[in-house]
């Protein structure tokens, strides 16, 4: 496409160590509990964007470090509200897999023309699209059908009222099931949250690659 060589998407040479690798995974999950306050009470926008450092360490490092990340958020979350252990973290794996599979390289656009620039960036930006609208959809269904699961099948009660709640109360009106409606009012959140979260953590990626080695 548009005369791209292989070399035009490289990765960065980069130093990976394990030390580094765990010490962004920490740094990262931690990260993640401090953005979502920032959003909620901050900017008052409800959104689920606990993830975004998660998403740079995966487009960064992998999948793996990108679930080490996921579970340390959701240990962090759960050693700080002191709750129950609940099967949305299903939502945030399944969330790496679909980055790991289907990210774009990081952008390297060192000695390359204007022109092969732009044609590489729109090339990013292009996989990153379709990345996020893929994310977008999994995410909404699998959210949903635990939503459903665990709040509706199984008696346990919600923790607080969410967005998605607000967009229930509104289908409500055209009488659909409730498993479609949880699917549903998750695609609202989801189309802004998630926007955040893939682009987001994608130039985060960027910035990471930036910073200088180091020899641990």
């Amino acid at each position: 496409m548009l005369n791209q060589k292989p070399d035009d998407f490289k990765f960065a040479k980069i130093k990976k160590t394990p030390v580094k690798i765990a010490a962004l995974c920490i740094v990262s999950a931690v990260l993640n509990h401090i953005i979502f306050p920032l959003f909620v009470l901050v900017f008052k926008l409800p959104l689920f964007v606990d993830t975004v450092f998660t998403a740079a360490i995966t487009f960064y490092a992998g999948l793996i470090p990108g679930l080490i990340t996921a579970v340390l958020t959701w240990v962090i979350g759960f050693a700080i509200k002191n709750d129950i252990v609940t099967p949305f973290i299903l939502c945030s794996i399944a969330e790496v897999f679909i980055i790991f599979l289907l990210k774009p390289a990081a952008l390297n656009l060192r000695g390359l023309s204007k022109g092969r620039k732009r044609a590489v960036f729109i090339g990013v930006l292009a996989r990153l699209m379709m990345l996020y609208i893929t994310v977008c959809i999994v995410i909404s269904i699998l959210g949903g059908v635990i939503d459903f699961i665990f709040y509706t099948v199984l008696p346990n009660a919600k923790p607080a009222f969410s967005a998605e709640d607000a967009f229930k109360e509104w289908l409500f009106h055209d009488y659909l099931p409730v498993l479609a409606m949880n699917i549903l009012s998750r695609l609202p959140v989801n189309i802004v949250d998630r926007f955040i979260v893939i682009f987001g953590g994608y130039f985060i990626s960027c910035a990471i690659i930036k910073i200088p080695d180091s020899d641990i």
